[in-house]
C-alpha cells in the first residue's frame, strides 16, 4: 500500500502498510469520509509527527492519546494545537511545568512543532477521530500501528527518553527496554489529574538524560 509519510518511517514501516488490518483501517476512513462524518485531523496532517521527526532524529517520544476532537485543533502532533488557537488545559499545565521545571518563560504558544523539529516524536496512539466524539476511533486498527512505531523505535534506536503520562501511556512501557532506553512516568498534565502531574521534573530530567547519552539537549522554550 502507498502512504504518504517521510521516508525513513516508509522503509522502516513497511511491513506494518502491507498487513491486513492496515488495509482495514484505510477503508473504515474512505468509508467514514464517504458517509460524510468529520475526521481530524486532515488527511494530509495524519503522519504530520512522521513527517517533521525523521527516525533518526529521534530523541524524545511524548505520547498522547488520541487528536482532539473540535475543529482546528488536531494537527497531527500529540498535545500540539495551531497558532492561534485558544491553548488546551492538559498543554497548559506543561507549559506550567517546564517553567517551575527549567526556570524559563513560556510564550503560550500551543504550538509544539519547534519541539517535533528537534528530535520529539509528539506520537498519539491513536491518529484520527471523529469530530465531537473523543476516542472514537481507538478501536479501528492505530494503536496496533502505534506500537509497531514504539517497537521498531525500541529494537532499532538507543537511548531515547519516552515520556509516558497517565495510565494509558504508562502501559506502553512494556514494549521499552530499559537497559536501551529510558523511561519516565508521571500523571496526566490533565486538570483531571489533580495538578499530580506537577514536580515531575520530566523537562529537565529528559535533557540531562540526552547530555548523557551524548546528544543535543532540548530547547522546551516557545
Amino acid at each position: 500500500m502507498d502512504v504518504k509519510i517521510e521516508s525513513s518511517w516508509k522503509d522502516a514501516l513497511a511491513p506494518e502498510f502491507e498487513k491486513p488490518y492496515f488495509a482495514s483501517l484505510v477503508r473504515f476512513l474512505h468509508a467514514e469520509k464517504a458517509a460524510g462524518k468529520v475526521i481530524y485531523p486532515p488527511g494530509s496532517l495524519i503522519f504530520r509527527a512522521f513527517d517533521l521527526t525523521p527516525v533518526d532524529q529521534v530523541k524524545v517520544v511524548i505520547l498522547g492519546q488520541d487528536p482532539y476532537h473540535n475543529p482546528g485543533e488536531a494537527m497531527g502532533l500529540s498535545f500540539s494545537v495551531p497558532d492561534g488557537v485558544r491553548t488546551p488545559p492538559s498543554l497548559r499545565n506543561i507549559f506550567q511545568e517546564i517553567e517551575a521545571d527549567m526556570g524559563i518563560r513560556m510564550s503560550g504558544r500551543p504550538n509544539l512543532e519547534a519541539w517535533a523539529r528537534q528530535g520529539v516524536l509528539l506520537l498519539n496512539s491513536i491518529l484520527t477521530v471523529e469530530g465531537g466524539l473523543a476516542a472514537s476511533h481507538r478501536n479501528i486498527g492505530w494503536q496496533e500501528f502505534t506500537d509497531a512505531v514504539i517497537r521498531y523505535l525500541n529494537d532499532h534506536c538507543n537511548g531515547i527518553v519516552f515520556l509516558l503520562w497517565g495510565n494509558f501511556a504508562k502501559a506502553k512501557s512494556a514494549l521499552i527496554d530499559p537497559s536501551r532506553h529510558h523511561v519516565l512516568t508521571a500523571a496526566h498534565p490533565s486538570p483531571l489529574a489533580g495538578g499530580a502531574f506537577f514536580g515531575c521534573r520530566h523537562f529537565s530530567r529528559a535533557n540531562q538524560l540526552l547530555v548523557e547519552e551524548g546528544k543535543t539537549p532540548i530547547n522546551w522554550q516557545l
